[in-house]
């Protein structure tokens, strides 16, 4: 992240996403490594990917990374989303489109998982509709090798059933949410790449 993303080509472009996805996983899952916190520390803050709307939202979450150390931002973290028992705020898509966790929409998801050839990690603690998990499944539908499976028609697919109904649910409960300081800005930069990736399947449509 220290060098502007390239968006001269649609190579490039889809490279970016790729990368904004892995970002996102990485920030959602856990905790920030001190690695991580320091590479947004020092990234440029011209958009992330291609389109100036993305713009302003990914200075905010730089200088969200800039203004809090990373032990705040870890304490941030299991303020939010961790804990014993119920977490002050979800990351699961069950819990915003059924209202529970472990329900008809995580039946949905594994089995169109199953038919991208797709499964958990037994080392993932989380089920599969972590937001985390989401979005790396989107990294690999852009970046991964498979064109029978790494494509365009998968990634709309998967992306209109599985993120973009509950995401910015997520992020408008993160932002509203009187601890959050590093992760409101990523709830805001979150929505508005969301909003850009909609848009983007809108136009293949």
């Amino acid at each position: 992240m220290n060098e502007p993303i390239p968006v001269s080509s649609a190579l490039d472009e889809e490279t970016a996403r790729a990368e904004v996805y892995g970002l996102l996983a990485a920030l959602y899952y856990a905790p920030p490594t001190p690695e991580l916190m320091a590479q947004l520390r020092v990234a440029v803050t011209e958009a992330p990917a291609a389109g100036g709307y993305l713009e302003e939202p990914w200075r905010q979450l730089v200088a969200a990374a800039r203004a809090i150390d990373d032990t705040a931002v870890a304490t941030e973290y299991d303020a939010l989303f961790g804990g014993v028992g119920k977490p002050e705020i979800y990351l699961f898509g069950s819990h915003y489109l059924s209202g529970f966790l472990n329900e008809k929409p995580l039946a949905q998801l594994r089995g169109d998982l199953a038919v991208l050839g797709l499964s958990r990690d037994d080392a993932m603690s989380e089920t599969e509709d972590h937001f985390a998990y989401l979005c790396e499944v989107m990294r690999y539908l852009i970046a991964g090798d498979e064109v029978e499976v790494s494509n365009l028609t998968q990634q709309q697919k998967f992306f209109s059933t599985h993120v973009q109904p509950w995401a910015n649910a997520m992020c408008d409960t993160i932002a509203a949410h009187p601890k959050a300081r590093f992760y409101a800005a990523l709830a805001g930069f979150t929505s508005a790449f969301v909003g850009v990736e909609a848009q983007g399947f809108d136009m293949l449509a």
